[in-house]
């Protein structure tokens, strides 16, 4: 009898094996430059719940992935973003540029260097809850530009 709570611990760790076993990675393709030391530290500051979904492995390196399906997909090591006519929002001090396919979202950090970009659809989550909570995440990463308007800028006359 004295066995019996070790062999029921045992049995409990074998359990939870199997069940974290059921919910498979989700499979996340790395972007360029997803070794860039920034991004591990980007990627360690992610929260486990973002937008009330919780947060799952992925297949590689400087990739984050939240829900199952996936509901929101963090890519670090993009291509940094130049100037662009595309939206660009500062949320929380952090600048995004945002592009819109109907309901299917990417905002990719704007002068930040490696960028992140984070997928997701606004039909599943707020894009503004999205934003606010990787501020913490994404701004371990310095800002060397930011977005500006035409109205910030003196054209050519």
């Amino acid at each position: 009898m004295k066995f019996l709570p070790a062999a029921i611990s045992a049995g409990s760790l074998v359990l939870a094996a199997v069940l974290t076993g059921c919910t498979p990675a989700a499979d996340v393709e790395a972007a360029p430059d997803a070794a860039n030391p920034d991004c591990a530290t980007v990627m360690v500051s992610m929260p486990e719940n973002l937008a009330g979904a919780d947060q799952r492995e992925t297949t590689s390196q400087g990739t984050s992935a939240w829900g199952s399906p996936a509901e929101i997909i963090v890519r670090c090591g993009v291509s940094v973003p130049g100037p662009t006519t595309d939206a660009c929002a500062t949320v929380n001090g952090v600048d995004w540029v945002l592009r819109e396919e109907g309901s299917l979202w990417t905002a990719t950090t704007y002068g930040r260097d490696p960028a992140v970009e984070v997928l997701f659809d606004t039909e599943k989550v707020a894009s503004s809850t999205v934003l606010v909570e990787l501020q913490n995440a994404v701004s371990r990463i310095e800002q060397t530009r930011e977005c500006v308007a035409t109205s910030d800028v003196e054209l050519p006359g």
